[in-house]
């Protein structure tokens, strides 16, 4: 095991498992630690006036500190006290797996750390995003219920071929915008890529609409009045940029209601209007109002069709509770509803989220097919026969029969048995010597080999993944492989080794250094470097030396004269500076 283990981590799926990978705190370089440092106390000073009071609160709950790179294993054992937990991930995980992490009332946490170049706002997931954007809102109770049930909704919406390509295409974007060295022509092409994409998405599957919910509430969310509005999305908790961007009348506020989920939104733009929630447990009724959308809750003829164009594993739910879990490859329908589903390759069926003994993919490893509906000509559906309506249609173990389903489906062979569900309905008639077929057209013949009618009236619910967990093997998913780091040159090497200096010394851990010596060097030699130069001014304001915070300020106006989209960054830095020491003098 690849990570330390807790009593809510024991309950993950080993197919959510797979995506987990160790933290390797070590590799966290001390640039990595400053840029952490900075975002987080710049965070806090600002987002202690304008963030949900759960914000400041769940920090301290959380265990994340200003300092310091969060390390997994502290926030668990501060996590589990609010029966959350963390797993470090490589990057983008697929959508349903990380909505299905979420229902676990498990934290999933990119590791990485954005560059220094994208201290502002990064597209890729990172730990700033994450562990400090995330983490600390779902020490709200109403919050982090409503992120659990999302997640267990949000795991079963149905995509479409589409929504892959395009979760494929932002997991690359991220990839190389974070990667050391990309050309900028290479990122150009990625976002063309996506912005291709989303203009041909078609009519947006379930996925993609409970996905917009999430942007607009989790990511991106506001919270309280229009005209007085707080930030709870971990997307603005994170950014230091539009955090700050998002608070001025440029960005227009809007209530919060299911319309959220049919506006699509940009990641590579910062946001143009943004939703405002009156409470937490608003968002559960908005969220409770989407899923009685959901084939999920639907089911039906639309429902089967959704899985079928999904092309992924999905299940659908009978009226007598039977749930029949594959890759659906096609449907006969009559008046508007489903009259036979037919699946391919391997196939299970259960009930109540429990495979039925018997029906495992090793039985139905080629596939699965049955009627659906009622018979022909009779008011009462199989479902609802009692012993004797059952016994009078010759529905009867060792009796041959022709059974004629409405829209044209007819089975006829020898009954050999029944099986029932805890209600006592049956849920399963099995033939041999059986013929299944459509019209003229025969969808199924056997002799000796058996064959499992479902009974089902209806399909009372589609949805993605299966019923039960322990049918398929669904640990064949490999991550698309992420680019190797680059070999650092000497001088990179340097810099981060006079960062480590800084920060030990900052610490107490080595006093030695000449701070002077470190910043003549990099004055000369890393004229572009403005983030530890600002941790310098820090230290000689602490050590109460005027003059060299003056030489550092006047180094930092020549560095923002070279690089002016850096002043503002640079400015904030002092100022966070000078305000702290401002009020240890009152």
């Amino acid at each position: 095991m690849s990570y330390e283990s807790n009593p809510v981590l024991d309950k993950l799926p080993q197919h959510l498992r797979q995506y987990i990978k160790p933290q390797d705190y070590e590799h966290y370089s001390a640039i990595d630690q400053a840029v952490w440092r900075y975002v987080m106390r710049k965070n806090v000073d600002y987002l202690s006036k304008v963030a949900h009071d759960s914000y400041l609160q769940g920090l301290k709950k959380t265990g994340i500190s200003i300092e310091n790179i969060p390390n997994m294993y502290g926030m668990n054992r501060i996590l589990k006290e609010i029966g959350w937990a963390a797993v470090a991930v490589d990057g983008f995980i697929p959508p349903a797996a990380f909505m299905e992490f979420q229902a676990y009332n498990v934290l999933v946490i990119a590791s990485d750390i954005r560059q220094l170049e994208h201290i502002e706002y990064t597209p890729a997931p990172d730990i700033i995003h994450e562990g400090a954007g995330h983490a600390p809102i779902i020490a709200n109770p109403e919050y982090s219920e409503y992120l659990r049930r999302f997640g267990e909704i949000g795991c079963k919406a149905i995509s479409s071929g589409k929504d892959f390509e395009l979760y494929e295409a932002v997991r690359h974007l991220s990839i190389i915008k974070e990667a050391k060295g990309t050309p900028e022509e290479e990122i150009a092409l990625a976002e063309k890529r996506i912005e291709d994409l989303q203009q041909n998405m078609g009519e947006p599957s379930e996925m993609a609409l409970i996905r917009n919910l999430h942007w607009w509430t989790v990511e991106y969310g506001l919270i309280g009045t229009i005209d007085d509005p707080k930030i709870y999305g971990a997307g603005l908790l994170s950014s230091i940029g539009e955090s700050a961007w998002c608070m001025t009348e440029n960005v227009k506020k809007v209530p919060y209601s299911i319309e959220a989920a049919y506006t699509s939104f940009d990641i590579t733009q910062p946001q143009p209007q943004l939703f405002v929630t009156p409470d937490f447990a608003f968002l559960s009724q908005v969220l409770e109002d989407f899923a009685n959308t959901m084939a999920l809750r639907t089911g039906g003829l639309s429902g089967i069709k959704k899985l079928i164009a999904s092309k992924e594993l999905g299940t659908i739910e009978l009226s007598t509770g039977l749930q029949i879990s594959g890759n659906f490859q096609s449907v006969i329908e009559h008046n508007g509803k489903p009259v036979y589903v037919q699946t391919e390759g391997k196939t299970a069926l259960a009930f109540r989220e429990k495979e039925l003994v018997g029906h495992s993919t090793h039985r139905h490893y080629n596939g699965f097919g049955s009627p659906l509906g009622k018979l022909k000509g009779i008011n009462i559906a199989i479902e609802d026969m009692g012993p004797r309506d059952l016994k009078a249609y010759n529905i009867y173990e060792g009796q041959n029969v022709t059974l004629e389903f409405e829209g044209h489906i007819k089975i006829s062979g020898e009954i050999i048995t029944g099986t029932r569900n805890l209600q006592g309905e049956i849920i399963l008639v099995t033939f041999k010597n059986c013929v299944v077929k459509h019209q003229d057209k025969v969808l199924f013949q056997s002799n000796d080999e058996l064959y499992s009618m479902a009974v089902g009236q209806k399909v009372v619910a589609a949805y993605h993944g299966i019923a039960d967990l322990n049918s398929f093997d669904l640990t064949s998913h490999t991550l698309s492989a992420t680019p190797a780091k680059k070999t650092e040159s000497p001088e990179q090497t340097q810099l981060e080794k006079f960062y480590e200096e800084v920060r030990h010394f900052r610490e107490g851990k080595n006093r030695t250094i000449s701070r002077h010596k470190v910043f003549d060097v990099i004055k000369e030699n890393y004229p572009e470097d403005w983030l530890l130069s600002v941790e310098l001014y820090e230290l000689a304001k602490t050590n109460g030396d005027t003059d060299f915070a003056k030489d550092i300020a006047h180094h930092l106006e020549s560095v923002k004269q070279n690089r002016p989209k850096l002043g503002h960054l640079i400015d904030d830095g002092l100022e966070l500076v000078d305000k702290k020491f401002k009020t240890q003098k009152i």
